[in-house]
């Protein structure tokens, strides 16, 4: 049996790999520890084999206060879990980072594959990737790191642009028809990724996502239609929509395109439990 730390009490991806988990009580044992002070440092790290660290701050801020607060939480206190859990003997580290270190999105097509260098836009973005590097000098055969970079994240319970997404898709009678792509996860599937990691004792970067790039249209379309409803997609408003892309981040977010190459996702064992619209199916449900 493989025994598990979750870092982050009510971290949204923590509680739901501590769900998915449970459906293989005879394999993991999972027990999950605030950062919010400094108890942790008290805490015996020596009996589990592997810390999910998750704790940190999730959404970007172009406030100038906060940029000290998302380097000390997400870049500090990300390599101080990782330094006590090396010292303690803990075997692997899984750390979330995000798809974020590569920058925003774009009004034309943007395609991240092994070649392209991260360059984060924003210090979210950047504290994100200076953890990445300082918990990368601890791996070794003895300390397995691994660090995601998963795409948007949605699924039941999940806040931020999805959410706003069903929203519009349970109200709205028409929405712009704009032609992008972004690359998604739902929940579940990087639930299962991350179980693999773990059974295989896997180690260094890797970019899960669904299968299907998402067009957000299409996406507003198959939400509608999980709730019996349809909306008309328009592309009266998409002159509109490509000002706007230039102009601001809240439409950047929802119309840009940013996607991985199909080939950075790939793995040696099938992860995707759910497809696009199945994923929307269980999270509208």
């Amino acid at each position: 049996m493989k025994t598990i730390l979750i870092t982050g009490v009510n971290s949204y991806i923590g509680t739901s790999l501590e769900s998915w988990l449970e459906n293989y009580p005879d394999q993991y044992s999972v027990d999950c520890i605030s950062l919010r002070t400094d108890d942790w440092k008290k805490s015996d790290f020596s009996k589990y084999d592997v810390i999910f660290h998750v704790a940190g701050i999730a959404h970007v801020s172009s406030d100038p206060k906060m940029e000290e607060l998302y380097y000390k939480v997400n870049r500090d206190l990300t390599i101080a879990v990782a330094e006590k859990s090396k010292a303690e003997g803990v075997k692997q580290f899984i750390f979330m980072s995000s798809i974020i270190v590569y920058g925003d999105g774009s009004i034309s097509k943007k395609v991240i594959d092994k070649n392209t260098k991260p360059i984060p836009s924003n210090f979210y973005g950047n504290s994100k990737l200076l953890a990445e590097e300082g918990i990368k000098k601890l791996d070794n055969y003895g300390f397995k790191v691994v660090i995601l970079r998963p795409p948007m994240i949605f699924g039941k319970g999940a806040k931020g642009n999805y959410l706003k997404l069903a929203k519009v898709a349970k109200i709205f009678p028409v929405f712009p028809d704009i032609n992008n792509q972004r690359s998604m996860i739902h929940v579940d599937n990087l639930c299962e990724f991350v179980r693999l990691m773990i059974d295989n004792g896997e180690s260094g970067l890797f970019f899960p996502q669904n299968k299907e790039y998402v067009k957000t249209s299409e996406m507003v379309r198959l939400i509608a239609k999980s709730h019996n409803r349809n909306i008309v997609l328009t592309k009266f408003f998409n002159p509109v929509v490509k000002i706007g892309l230039r102009k601001s981040s809240v439409i950047n977010k929802v119309f840009g395109n940013l996607i991985y190459d199909n080939k950075l996702s790939l793995y040696k064992e099938n992860y995707i439990i759910r497809d696009l619209e199945d994923s929307i199916n269980v999270t509208e449900k």
